[in-house]
């Protein structure tokens, strides 16, 4: 079992032994090259499963107890369910006041998600929130087991889905019919179809080399079928079917695929590794993103069949052609561009509204629901739900951030950059759209950047625990080793209790105001 920061570079010296044959003729793999391109053990692992369904059955509990207590629409519940039921009774988002199509600014695919909850339960609370708390809980599933990938180390893995299942921010919007749950799911997901691939690529590498391959005498690469990119593609088209800001991470995500790629080729001694390969990682990546369109406009099918939706014959209503299937998308492209320029221009002040430089802060949470009245025992009562997250841990990312950088530069770990990398995605070009446009912005945007948040406090923790450099396998565990293991379970413990205490306000738990308040830590600025 190791952590993240023992795990091998991937950048070293070139093995002057790599054009070694076996006895038999076969070409050998000498051990550093096998070392550079190893990856995870494939055979199956029960205990990191059984620690895994522990974790997410906790998290699962935590999201789906009292899940439809809070009675009525909460915040923007006011939107996504109410048209989750319409497009169930008509195929597309409705509004009841004309009788004809509403006009919406999101894709899809996240109310098609809260319908399923709806067709299940109804048009009710239990109904309204059941899918997004199946999303949360699966975001958590699935955080541990990149995590376990990355770092080969399930107490790592372990940790990171311990810290997401105990983080109020995540749980909140997990118990909230909002579309940004599904948004941070499938970008997770994409992301971990991205990790699956660069192993499958660095196995497909280590076979050909095994199988004969000589990169000094082949002029050509291996052609190795990237199954796991396509299925990436697929993912973060799905991601585009919820909300357009997925597409933030698009050009992130393509380079890290060919930073990876190249480091492959590297490792296994090809000459010139990006131009040797870099055509078919272009090819490659150009596919999974016609899959990532294909599955885009999928999750427009009701749209499509209805002939009801808005701007579905905009062309044919102002005496412009419109011919099958292409009349059909230039509508849609239509729709697209009033639907961009409205969030271009949505510049409307709002009281929770907050700006990206304050999201880690905790500047500036949303209240998500208030209550004032009932019985709590005391002559005032308050019940909140407050979208926060748990302030340890999220007080910790700025300063887990900073260590990835400096251990990204000094250690070359994939795993740091990878990590910020994804951080970066999903909170950098909000600052760009805040000080170009000043556009109204909430903290729930940052839920997509969560996973890779949580990733850089874990990197960081594994790190402090990690032998000295050069410490011979099973020597005895150094005082500097101990100090670091007692660091980190202090840190995910008061994490724990800390979230333990605000659980009340994430929940929406009535109890005497003066409690309320007290939790309240930055005070105006929370409430």
């Amino acid at each position: 079992m190791t952590t993240a920061a023992t795990a091998q570079s991937d950048i070293t010296t070139p093995d002057s032994s790599a054009a070694a044959e076996s006895s038999t003729g076969v070409r050998a793999v000498p051990e550093l090259v096998r070392r550079r391109l190893s990856t995870l053990d494939r055979r199956f692992d029960p205990y990191s499963w059984l620690v895994t369904a522990v974790i997410v059955v906790v998290a699962g509990i935590l999201r789906f107890a009292g899940v439809g207590d809070v009675k009525g629409h909460i915040f923007d519940e006011v939107y996504y369910p109410t048209d989750a039921w319409d497009m169930l009774q008509h195929g597309v988002e409705w509004d009841e006041k004309t009788n004809g199509p509403a006009y919406v600014v999101h894709p899809p695919l996240g109310k098609w998600l809260i319908a399923i909850g709806e067709q299940i339960f109804g048009n009710n609370e239990l109904g309204w929130r059941f899918s997004t708390a199946v999303a949360g809980t699966v975001m958590v599933l699935v955080l541990i087991r990149v995590a376990y990938r990355m770092f080969r180390s399930i107490v790592l893995a372990a940790t990171a889905g311990l810290l997401m299942a105990l983080d109020g921010f995540q749980m909140v919007l997990s118990r909230t019919s909002l579309l940004d749950i599904f948004l941070g799911l499938f970008i997770l997901l994409a992301f971990a179809a991205m990790v699956l691939d660069r192993d499958h690529y660095r196995q497909a590498w280590q076979r050909a080399l095994a199988d004969g391959y000589d990169p000094e005498t082949t002029p050509t690469v291996p052609r190795i079928v990237p199954w796991w990119l396509l299925v990436s593609g697929v993912m973060f088209g799905l991601a585009c079917g919820v909300k357009w800001n997925a597409l933030f991470f698009a050009p992130f995500f393509a380079a890290l695929v060919i930073a990876w790629r190249v480091q492959a080729r590297r490792s296994a001694g090809v000459r010139g590794p990006f131009l040797a390969g870099i055509v078919g990682d272009l090819g490659w990546l150009l596919l999974s993103f016609v899959l990532t369109v294909l599955f885009y406009l999928a999750s427009w099918t009701g749209w499509f069949v209805t002939d009801t939706g808005y701007f579905r014959h905009y062309r044919a209503d102002n005496d412009l052609s419109e011919p099958p299937v292409i009349g059909a998308l230039l509508n849609l492209i239509h729709y697209h561009s009033e639907a961009y320029n409205f969030h271009s221009g949505l510049t409307e002040k709002h009281t929770y509204q907050s700006w990206p430089w304050q999201w880690l802060l905790l500047g500036r949470p949303v209240a998500f629901y208030w209550s004032g009245s009932g019985n709590c025992g005391a002559s005032n009562c308050a019940a909140e739900i407050l979208l926060v997250g748990t302030p340890i841990l999220w007080w910790s990312f700025l300063p887990a951030l900073a260590a990835l950088v400096w251990f990204g530069v000094a250690r070359r770990d994939w795993r740091a950059y990878a990590i910020l990398t994804g951080a970066v995605a999903g909170l950098l070009p909000w600052f760009y759209f805040a000080i170009k446009d000043g556009r109204t912005m909430f903290a729930f945007y940052a839920l997509p950047a969560l996973p890779f948040l949580i990733l850089a406090v874990v990197y960081v923790l594994g790190a402090i625990m990690t032998p000295p450099s050069g410490m011979a396998a099973g020597a005895a565990r150094t005082d500097r080793q101990l100090i670091g293991t007692v660091v980190a379970v202090t840190y995910v413990v008061l994490v724990a209790l800390c979230f333990a205490y605000f659980y009340p306000v994430f929940v929406g738990t009535l109890m005497p105001y003066d409690d309320w308040s007290v939790r309240m830590w930055l005070g105006s600025r929370w409430i």
